[in-house]
Order: structure tokens, then C-alpha cells, then sequence
């Protein structure tokens, strides 16, 4: 298998894993802060044993970095608990959008007609999970999961200006961040079971930390486009596992939002492919 395959199938297998977390979050009975606090504990010890001296470096951005990336893992929690999974995680996604539309203001670049295109889709997509959900059980949880596309935006554009020598380090305070929001929760919790506490430590362990190796390790054999697409497989996969496993079913216009969004971002991503190896202006 050459190197490129290799990194192919690890982003496979980190999509894979990022997109069983809508499952377990509904099986788990306990809150949100709970699950969130006990699995940020351990997506941090993974992270402390790989990445020693990564993970403890800090500067303002890395602060503020860190500040939206608990936001979105709250925010994205959260709202699976009180929405569908499919909801939470399609409108998660939507912080492309976001970053599409800040990115040219915030680095001074300009605004590409593909990328207008793009963020039109993505918030008429959005716009089908309100017009499906607003008046049912599910309408908070909508709300809540539009925030975690925000803080997903912020965490990308505060990446973006960061020094890639802190990366791991905005992951790694951002847990910790979780992890005191979610300490009350916690410890007024009954004790999880066994097989509830497996469950929060896969999350942690594996779906978080395992799957931010996965992806890094094919991210260095990959191009970004081929990473782009790959890591669509998430939000694809995650509404199908919490279907088979949990009996949960999209709203239809919610399958039509999400599949609407994923395809504005696939499109985009062969589009802006295609002009940097033709460099024609799209």
C-alpha cells in the first residue's frame, strides 16, 4: 500500500470514528455536561501522552482558540441531546459557511463566486432544518447546534491565525475548558455503570483522541482537498449509525438540509481543486 493510500485510510477510519459520536451521546442516559466532562478527561490524557510539550504551549490565540473549540464540542453536544443527530451534526457543518463568508474580511482576501455559491447552499440547506424543526420538541436543539457552526467557524479562522506550533494546544485547553464547565454536572451525577463508563471512555479515547491522530497521520500523506472530502463521510455516516443503533430518523426535510450542505461543500472543494491545478479564476 503506497504512503497516499495509507493516509486515505486513515482519514476514512477518523471520519469513521468522529461520526459514531451522535450514537453514543443518545444511548449514554446521562446529561450532556456529564458525558462532556468525563470524555474531555480522557481525549486530554491521550493527548498529554502523544503530544507532551504541544499540548501545555499557550499565547492569547491559543486562549481564545481554545475558548471556541469547547464552545463548539458543548454546543455540538448538547444539541444532540436535545435534537436529532442528524440536525446537530449537518448544522455543525454549516461553519464553513461561516468561515467562507468572514475569512476574505478577517485575512483581506477576495470573495470568490464558488465561495458565495457555496454559503447560499449551505444556509438554504440550514434554513429546511427551522422550517422542518421550529415547532417541535427538537426547536432548542437547533438553535443550540447553529451555535456549535459558529464556534466551529471561530475555531477554524483562529487556527488559521495561529502559529500551527500551537494547534494541539487549542485542543488541548479546550478540553480542559469542558472539563470545568462539566465538573458540577459530573459530581452530581449517580456513578455511571461499567458499560456507561466504556462508552464515555471510547468517546474520549477514541472517537476524540484516536481519530485527531488518524486524521493528522493521513493528513501528512494526503492533499487537504482529498482530506476535505474524506472528512465528509462524518456527517454522512453519523445520522446512519444513530438510525441502526438508537432507531432515531431524520425529519425529511432535515436529510434534504444536510445532503444539500455536504454537496455545496464536496462541489466546492473539486471546484477549488480543479482552478489551483488549471489556475483559472473561479
Amino acid at each position: 500500500m503506497t504512503e497516499r493510500n495509507k493516509g486515505m485510510l486513515a482519514i476514512v477510519l477518523a471520519a469513521l470514528a468522529w461520526s459514531t459520536a451522535g450514537l453514543f451521546i443518545k444511548l449514554l442516559p446521562q446529561s450532556a455536561f456529564t458525558i462532556l466532562c468525563v470524555r474531555a478527561l480522557y481525549t486530554m490524557g491521550v493527548f498529554f501522552v502523544i503530544f507532551p510539550r504541544e499540548s501545555l504551549r499557550m499565547n492569547g490565540r491559543t486562549l481564545l482558540n481554545s475558548i471556541f473549540y469547547a464552545g463548539m464540542l458543548i454546543a455540538f453536544v448538547s444539541a444532540t441531546k436535545l435534537t436529532t443527530a442528524a440536525n446537530a451534526i449537518f448544522l455543525q457543518y454549516t461553519g464553513v459557511a461561516y468561515v467562507l463568508l468572514l475569512e476574505p474580511l478577517l485575512f483581506r482576501l477576495p470573495y470568490r463566486p464558488i465561495n458565495i455559491i457555496t454559503m447560499v447552499l449551505c444556509f438554504l440547506g440550514m434554513s429546511l432544518f427551522f422550517l422542518d424543526g421550529l415547532d417541535t420538541q427538537g426547536g432548542w436543539g437547533l438553535w443550540v447546534a447553529a451555535l456549535s457552526g459558529v464556534a466551529y467557524a471561530g475555531f477554524l479562522l483562529g487556527q488559521r491565525a495561529n502559529d500551527t506550533r500551537y494547534h494541539v494546544a487549542a485542543v488541548f485547553w479546550g478540553n480542559l475548558i469542558v472539563v470545568l464547565v462539566g465538573l458540577p454536572s459530573l459530581l452530581a451525577s449517580p456513578a455511571a455503570t461499567g458499560s456507561e463508563h466504556l462508552m464515555m471512555a471510547y468517546l474520549g479515547m477514541v472517537q476524540m483522541g484516536v481519530g485527531y491522530l488518524l486524521f493528522t497521520y493521513g493528513l501528512q500523506r494526503t492533499t487537504a482537498t482529498e482530506a476535505s472530502l474524506i472528512t465528509m463521510l462524518e456527517p454522512l455516516f453519523n445520522p446512519i449509525w444513530v438510525a441502526i443503533g438508537f432507531g432515531e430518523r431524520p425529519a425529511p426535510l432535515a436529510i434534504v438540509g444536510g445532503l444539500i450542505i455536504v454537496a455545496a461543500l464536496v462541489v466546492r472543494t473539486v471546484v477549488m481543486r480543479k482552478r489551483r491545478g488549471n489556475s483559472v479564476k473561479v
